[in-house]
């Protein structure tokens, strides 16, 4: 395998206080922050669904999720748009709020060494938490947020 095939370009997407980093190619489009319509009842972190390509996608605090706030919204606040892979959510879409544009970056072993695998609450979609060069960037576990929303869509 040559070095570039070992690489992986990914996108470090900016959180209040932290980053996540993910593949690239499970993000579909970063779009303008629109206000989402909530919906009574739904867990905080859950922020509620916007309109997007037709859609309705539902919008999700990743901070919430780690039992933290939900950031106040500024004028760098964007969703980032992922693509569902379980096949448990209908719109085949879900979107995070992050604090700004991500960042691309290309990985490989070299750059990116595990830091941690706890830290957060149990129920927290989290992999682990990374060390890459000057950056300590959770991995998130996106199946187990796409189960998450799809519960709440459900009202499980």
């Amino acid at each position: 395998m040559t070095e570039a095939e070992q690489e992986l370009y990914s996108l470090l997407v900016p959180l209040v206080g932290d980053r996540l980093i993910v593949p690239r190619a499970c993000v579909a489009e970063v779009v303008r922050f629109s206000r989402p319509e909530g919906r009574e009842g739904s867990h905080g972190w859950l922020s509620g669904t916007i309109g997007w390509n037709g859609r309705e996608l539902p919008v999700v605090s990743f901070e919430g999720t780690l039992g933290k706030e939900t950031p106040a919204v500024t004028g760098r606040t964007r969703v980032v748009v992922f693509l569902a892979s379980t096949g448990q959510l209908k719109t085949g879409y879900f979107g995070v709020l992050t604090q700004g544009f991500p960042q691309l970056v290309r990985v490989n072993r070299d750059v990116l060494r595990l830091e941690a695998t706890d830290g957060w609450p149990d129920e927290a979609p989290v992999l682990c938490r990374v060390k890459m060069i000057n950056e300590f960037p959770l991995i998130p576990d996106l199946e187990k947020l796409e189960l998450m929303l799809a519960r709440e869509a459900t009202g499980d």
